[in-house]
């Protein structure tokens, strides 16, 4: 039986980081038992800062039959060793890049045959283009130092490969394997009015995100919709900016601001909502994304997501990151359609995430990933 051993700034009961979180989530519940063990070394701490309440620290804390978890309370490299010196690991498996502690730390120190780099949508173009210095630096370090050399890669998709292998050269072994979601039972829209719309986000409130082009989109819809946003405030100048939007909205429009939102609340607050909406300026996954369209709920997003072709599918709309015009119309259109419209998008959402999301064949990529033997 292999060990696994997964390095990630985050992980529950924190919840506040969106995506990376919730893969490895859903990956230690839904693959691994039975032929493997599965160890997570994490902070003791949300992207806030809060302390999770309801763990051990510094200790090996059972999370399921075939998973332990470490909530590190401190950063330090002896800490480290301690908790990974207590099992022999077959795989050490980093989450992100740009952490020194959770990411750099186990590359230098962790001891494992193999050591595998998962990007998470990190070397996405849109991801580089912020905060875009510091990361080229960062970049041309590990480039130096010759981790393509040294360590494998993961990417979720094959575009996510080929973005590794722009940053870090064709010789960069690169492993795939997708995203395992969390799917949602079917939530039939049946009181969809004619000429109104229950809008939703659920999000990290960032720009990459691009709230506030959805706020300038309601600014010139023209029926009547509620706008519920939800998600804990990441970048607090941006959400000034929307707060100043929200402001200046006519009164057909309503939105409402909720905070933070516990992953066990996001099927419940599904249901009280038609349509999904998150123009993203990139997205490794998406599981927001995901977990709506499994839920029957059309989304509207940019072409920078894994989820394309919607209107094709009578899932949703994709629209050009940056498009106003086409972000406004989108919104309309759902608004204008009545329940039994609706409902032919309703019922698309729902299949289109079914062939998407085929749990076998990620089984399957995961099993090459940490199980075959690395050449």
């Amino acid at each position: 039986m292999k060990t696994i051993f997964i390095c990630i700034d985050w992980f529950h009961p924190a919840y506040k980081a969106g995506g990376p979180v919730q893969s490895i989530a859903n990956l230690v519940g839904q693959y691994g038992g039975g032929h493997l063990q599965i160890k997570i070394f994490c902070s003791n701490k949300d992207l806030d800062g809060s302390v999770n309440s309801g763990v051990a620290f510094d200790e090996w804390v059972q999370y399921n039959g075939y998973t332990q978890v470490w909530y590190a309370a401190g950063k330090s490299v002896a800490g480290f060793k301690r908790a990974a010196t207590q099992f022999k690991a077959d795989v050490i498996f980093v989450i992100g890049i740009y952490s020194w502690y959770f990411n750099l730390v186990p590359l230098l120190f962790g001891k494992a045959p193999v050591k595998i780099i998962s990007a998470r949508g990190m070397l996405h173009p849109g991801a580089l283009s912020q905060k875009s210095f510091k990361k080229k630096i960062y970049l041309t370090i590990w480039k130096l130092a010759g981790i393509q050399q040294r360590y494998f890669f993961h990417a979720t998709d094959t575009a996510e490969k080929g973005f590794i292998q722009q940053n870090f050269g064709e010789q960069a072994k690169v492993f795939i394997a997708g995203n395992i979601p969390r799917v949602f039972g079917f939530q039939p829209a049946v009181n969809k009015k004619a000429g109104e719309l229950r809008l939703v986000s659920i999000a990290l409130i960032s720009p990459m995100k691009n709230i506030a082009l959805v706020l300038d989109a309601l600014q010139h819809c023209k029926h009547e919709i509620g706008y519920a946003v939800y998600g804990p405030v990441k970048e607090k100048v941006y959400w000034q900016q929307c707060q100043a939007k929200i402001k200046l909205l006519p009164p057909n429009i309503k939105v409402t601001y909720h905070g933070d939102l516990m992953p066990t609340e996001i099927e419940n607050t599904l249901s009280t909502h038609e349509v999904f909406i998150l123009p993203s300026k990139s997205e490794n996954f998406g599981h927001a994304i995901a977990e709506a369209l499994s839920a029957g709920k059309p989304v509207i997003t940019s072409h920078l997501t894994p989820f394309n072709e919607l209107e094709q599918n009578r899932a949703g709309k994709n629209i050009a990151v940056e498009n106003l015009d086409e972000l406004t119309a989108a919104i309309d259109w759902f608004a204008a359609m009545d329940a039994n419209e609706f409902a032919e998008f309703n019922k698309g959402a729902n299949e289109y995430a079914s062939r998407r999301m085929d749990l076998e064949v990620l089984e399957g990529e995961y099993d090459a990933m940490f199980l075959s033997k690395p050449v």
